[in-house]
């Protein structure tokens, strides 16, 4: 019952947490100036009439000169607007200024760009944990001594060098040098196809280093608590040798910490991949995000933004819920 009541409440609050910041982000993109450029071979008219259509614009005039005015139609009748096509239509918007796209919905083209960038934070994510997690309860279990030191070594180096010249240093070295990898990935929408996951692996390799130093040393950190603490001594002098008391007690205690840390990085990740999609040449949702911002495509920029804020307060939900799954103790919602 408690868990219902504080999920319930929780939920609530992430629905009025996302309307505010998705209110916040329409209303700060509408004041901006209205991209009314008009591409080569586009007709002006066709320009003016979609921007009209879309509730954008109202009263359009073509001038003597052929330099049309027109009134902008207040910024929350465009979002009542907005929401209700939504709502009863699902229509997210068309592609204004976005050439590559233009005319399409945005709606579309999101689902189709999706695939790629699920996928390489989910492979980093496979990759990453059990490697960090490996690394921290290895220098956990051999703490102060020499495996503990160039572990510390190994995560010292990740930490200082930014992750955008790690990536530089992967394609410089495994795609130019050894010729490995190839430097961009794979064109292809065959994703789980072996041309595809090995065009992406260098991409994936440079998301998972900056999580694999996270979990290592969350790892480390809890573990090398836990290990210290009264109940392991009680637990040993019950007759459980080290290693049923490290992984019956130790490692599950530490999770109670290190799970919720996955999730978290997870996220982190996600939005890390922004800039090492562009990089390796990912087709997906980052460079699309990039690029709305670019062109000042509005349709474009509020669904991703939605996507975003969307990604991280039901993350925040499922990291809190999961305190609970691990440890039974903890009672989350109760007083």
């Amino acid at each position: 019952m408690y868990m219902f009541k504080y999920v319930t409440k929780r939920l609530g609050l992430m629905l009025l947490t996302f309307l505010i910041i998705f209110t916040m982000c329409f209303v700060l993109i509408k004041l901006l100036p209205i991209p009314t450029n008009i591409l080569p071979g586009q007709d002006p008219k066709i320009v003016m009439a979609t921007l009209e259509g879309r509730g954008w614009i109202t009263n359009v005039k073509e001038g003597a000169n052929g330099v049309y005015t027109y009134d902008r139609v207040p910024i929350l009748l465009q979002y009542g607007n907005y929401i209700k096509r939504i709502i009863t239509q699902g229509d997210f918007g068309i592609a204004t200024t976005y050439g590559e796209y233009l005319n399409m919905p945005v709606w579309e083209v999101f689902v189709t760009h999706l695939p790629p960038t699920i996928l390489i934070n989910i492979y980093s994510t496979l990759i990453g944990v059990p490697i960090g997690l490996g690394l921290g309860i290895i220098a956990a279990l051999k703490k102060n001594k020499w495996q503990d030191q160039v572990i510390n070594v190994f995560i010292m180096l990740l930490i200082s060098v930014p992750s955008i010249v790690l990536a530089l240093m992967i394609q410089y070295v495994f795609c130019f040098k050894l010729g490995w990898f190839p430097i961009r990935m794979s064109t292809s929408d065959q994703y789980f196809s072996w041309e595809v996951f090995h065009s992406m692996l260098p991409a994936v390799f440079a998301l998972c280093l900056g999580s694999i130093v996270g979990y290592a040393r969350y790892t480390r950190a809890e573990l090398s608590e836990v290990l210290t603490g009264e109940f392991m001594l009680l637990a040993r002098t019950k007759g459980l040798t080290k290693r049923q008391a490290i992984f019956r007690h130790a490692l599950r205690n530490s999770m109670v910490v290190i799970f919720p840390s996955i999730l978290s990085e997870f996220v982190s990740v996600l939005s890390g991949s922004l800039i090492i999609e562009r990089m390796f040449g990912i087709n997906g949702v980052g460079g699309l995000y990039l690029n709305s911002i670019t062109f000042q495509d509005y349709d474009f920029f509020m669904l991703l933004s939605g996507f975003y804020t969307l990604v991280s307060l039901v993350a925040s939900i499922v990291i809190d819920i999961s305190y609970g799954f691990i440890d039974p103790r903890i009672r989350m919602g109760a007083k």
